[in-house]
């Protein structure tokens, strides 16, 4: 988790950005002062510069990368607690996971089964998002959707993976 907790901060220049372009993305509108406007608000606002991105939308793809490496790390923890957990290896033992209604001594790995599950959401929609860098000519209004209907679900899944992996932590007991 250091690993790609130094990977977003990295990627901050990238990402949080400003982008000033005008009507046709040079600048050209601003009298001969685009660049230095650009270069001003973005640092008063503290952000980075960017260029015209219409159709440079590899820095989305990437966040959306880095959250499914995130998630995936998360569900490979949380693939392990459940091998881990399970009757035949009793290596560690979950408090408060959920009951079952079959068998009232058994105790079922539910957060660590979802944190498996929202990884494996996350890759699947980190390849969605990937479709949107193609773009045809400069304004692609289909792949800027894609990316509005995609990018958001992918932050609030790799949220709730942080989230839960922090509560199956605290319920690990070793056997």
């Amino acid at each position: 988790m250091q690993r790609h907790l130094r990977a977003l901060a990295g990627m901050r220049r990238s990402l949080l950005v400003i982008q000033l372009g005008g009507p046709v993305g040079d600048r050209g509108s601003f009298e001969g002062f685009g660049d230095t406007i650009a270069a001003g608000m973005a640092k008063r606002l503290d952000l980075g510069l960017a260029t015209p991105w219409q159709a440079q939308r590899d820095p989305i793809a990437a966040l959306g990368n880095l959250l499914a490496l995130i998630a995936g790390t998360l569900g490979k923890m949380g693939m392990d607690v459940a091998l881990l957990a399970q009757n035949e290896v009793a290596a560690l033992a979950l408090e408060g996971g959920g009951g079952s209604s079959a068998m009232a001594h058994k105790s079922n790995p539910v957060n660590a089964e979802v944190l498996v599950a929202l990884a494996r959401q996350v890759a699947g929609l980190s390849g969605t998002l990937n479709q949107a860098l193609v773009h045809e000519n400069e304004r692609s209004g289909a792949a800027w959707t894609l990316e509005w209907l995609t990018l958001p679900q992918m932050l609030v899944s790799t949220g709730a993976s942080l989230r839960l992996a922090q509560k199956l932590v605290e319920q690990i007991r070793i056997a």
